[in-house]
């Protein structure tokens, strides 16, 4: 059975096209635009007019793409909404836009929706993760979950408001930032996880969303987005360290220019998101993080 799933996000709004199969996701077609939702959000609670259009230009596009090329699931498409509509007042007028333009009803997750459907999708989309302690993480634009569980069951799964758009916005007010704002930034985040804990002594941690596949795919030396080639690489904590290095000492422009494809868009919020990364591989102690081109886009399609 042929299925399609929209994530609109804080920064991206994502296209997945799968086949479901017993309750197994093989991917036909995704899809990438970053219209940047949630930009001001942070400090205003509202989205703005020029945001909105953004995203309904894209959610049309998509619309036109399904009828072209997949037309047998363009009338059932899953359309989910997470952290900038949820924080903004005026996120029924922002549904009501999407349903007028494109006929779909947006179903709006909570925080805990969200992470307990980022771990489901996250581990789809690799193998052999059923005997083993996984902690997910994704951070987005505007918040980052955190979920784990043993095997594919889920036990815990909780949302924090720290995100790569939402924290760039907090805390940044140069290009490149100040230290003292990168050191701002590291310590609220070593405050909102210090009340929370892994219940595993052995676990694996993997990441998912745009910071950690854009740093894999450029380590990675690929030239283009290539889910099978990401999923399941080990990207180090010495190389996320590096590259914060490398971004906290250069403008956004100057990212972008440098990494193409996979920073473009992103090259103004990509280092705190990776702060966040960072601040998360030493709350959890690894070295190490697996990467998953999976999420919640996976992760609601089989439900």
């Amino acid at each position: 059975m042929k299925r399609a799933s929209i994530d609109i996000g804080t920064n991206s709004v994502l296209l997945l096209v799968a086949e479901i199969q017993s309750g197994s996701i093989r991917v036909i077609d995704e899809k990438q635009e970053i219209p940047r939702l949630g930009k001001s959000v942070d400090s205003s609670m509202n989205l703005h007019q020029e945001s909105i259009e953004r995203v309904l230009k894209v959610l049309t596009n998509y619309k036109d793409f399904l009828q072209n090329y997949y037309p047998e699931v363009v009338d059932e498409v899953i359309v989910t909404a997470t952290s900038a509509v949820r924080d903004a007042s005026n996120r029924d007028e922002f549904i009501g836009y999407v349903k007028k333009s494109t006929g779909w009803a947006v179903r709006l997750l909570s925080g805990d929706e969200e992470a307990q459907t980022t771990f489901k999708g996250a581990l789809s989309v690799l193998n052999g993760r059923e005997n083993t302690n996984n902690v997910i993480l994704d951070i987005g634009g505007g918040s980052t979950e955190i979920a784990y569980g043993a095997g594919l069951k889920l036990d815990t799964a909780f949302s924090i408001d720290m995100g790569s758009v939402r924290f760039t916005e907090r805390f940044f007010d140069a290009d490149p930032p100040h230290a003292e704002s990168i050191q701002t930034l590291r310590n609220e985040v070593k405050r909102l996880l210090f009340p929370r804990f892994v219940p595993f002594s052995q676990f694996d941690a993997i990441g998912v969303a745009g910071t950690v596949t854009s740093i894999a795919a450029i380590k990675k030396g690929l030239q283009d987005y290539d889910a099978k080639a990401l999923n399941g690489f080990r990207l180090q904590r010495d190389d996320v360290i590096q590259f914060i290095g490398e971004f906290s000492s250069i403008p956004a422009s100057k990212i972008e220019q440098r990494y193409p494809p996979f920073l473009t868009g992103r090259g103004d919020v990509i280092l705190a998101g990776i702060l966040i990364l960072d601040e998360f591989m030493q709350w959890c102690g690894k070295n190490e993080m697996i990467v998953s081109t999976g999420g919640i886009r996976h992760g609601i399609i089989t439900f």
